[in-house]
C-alpha cells in the first residue's frame, strides 16, 4: 500500500507541501480498506513521505533525510566498533562531497559567504582556546559552505551526515591540542576558498578530517586489541 501511495502522489504531481486526499478518499480511489491505507499513511509519516497535520488533514511531506539519519545513527550504536566504522564511512562521504564539489563552490561563494565562515571560525577558536566543544558553529560552517550552490539534496546529505557525525564523535573524546587543530583547518579553507585556490582548498578540507581520522584510527586499534585480548 505505501508504493501504491507513493505512485498516487507521483502520478498526480504532487509536491512537498501539496494536500493529499483524506484516507476516505484514498481508500476509494485506491481500492484499499482503511486499516491498510492507515498503516501505510504511519510509514510513511515516518520516512516524511507523508505530513500529518492533526486537524488540518495529510499533506506531502518535505522529504527529509531524518530516517537516514536515524537508522546511521542506531546502527553505530549497537557496538562501540560499529560506531567508529560508521564515523569512518560518513567522514570519508562529506570529504568527497566537499572535495568533488570544490570547483563549483569556489565560483559560487560571495564575500558575505567567506565573512560568515570567518566569524564561525572565530567562534570556534575561542570555544576550543577554554577547551569547549564547538559542535553548532562546526554544523553551521559546512551548511553554510554548500549554500551557494543551490542544491538542496547536497545541503540535506550535508546536515544528515554531519547530524551522524555529531552523535558519534564525542566518543572520541578530542583533545584540546585536536580541537585546535581542526579550527586552524576551518580557517585554511576559507583562506583557500577567498583565492578560489580549488587545489589548496581540497587539500584544506583533507586536513580537516585528519585529526578525527587519527583519533578512528586509534580506537579501532585499541578496539582490536581488546577484542584479541579477550579471545584469547
Amino acid at each position: 500500500m505505501t508504493e501504491q501511495i507513493k505512485a498516487f502522489i507521483l502520478q498526480n504531481h504532487l509536491k512537498p507541501g501539496d494536500p493529499l486526499p483524506t484516507e476516505t478518499v484514498l481508500c476509494e480511489r485506491l481500492g484499499a480498506s482503511r486499516s491498510s491505507v492507515r498503516e501505510a499513511i504511519k510509514t510513511l509519516s515516518a520516512l516524511d513521505i507523508v505530513e500529518v497535520r492533526h486537524g488540518h488533514g495529510m499533506y506531502v511531506g518535505h522529504l527529509s533525510l531524518v530516517a537516514l539519519v536515524e537508522s546511521l545513527a542506531f546502527r553505530a550504536q549497537l557496538s562501540s566498533h560499529d560506531d567508529f566504522a560508521v564515523l569512518g564511512e560518513v567522514i570519508g562521504i562529506r570529504q568527497l562531497l566537499e572535495q568533488g564539489l570544490a570547483a563549483s563552490l569556489l565560483a559560487a561563494l560571495r564575500d558575505s559567504h567567506f565573512e560568515a565562515l570567518t566569524t564561525l571560525v572565530t567562534e570556534m577558536r575561542e570555544l576550543a582556546d577554554r577547551g569547549e566543544s564547538f559542535v553548532e558553529q562546526d554544523r553551521a560552517f559546512h551548511l553554510l559552505l554548500m549554500e551557494p550552490l543551490n542544491l538542496d539534496l547536497v545541503q540535506q546529505l550535508t546536515g544528515a551526515f554531519w547530524d551522524v557525525h555529531s552523535m558519534v564523535a564525542p566518543l572520541l573524546a578530542p583533545s584540546t591540542e585536536e580541537g585546535r587543530e581542526t579550527v586552524e583547518a576551518h580557517a585554511a579553507i576559507v583562506t583557500a576558498a577567498r583565492r578560489r585556490d580549488v587545489p589548496a582548498f581540497q587539500a584544506a578540507i583533507e586536513a580537516h578530517y585528519g585529526p578525527v581520522r587519527k583519533q578512528l584510527a586509534t580506537r579501532l586499534s585499541e578496539h582490536g586489541r581488546a577484542t584479541a585480548d579477550d579471545g584469547s
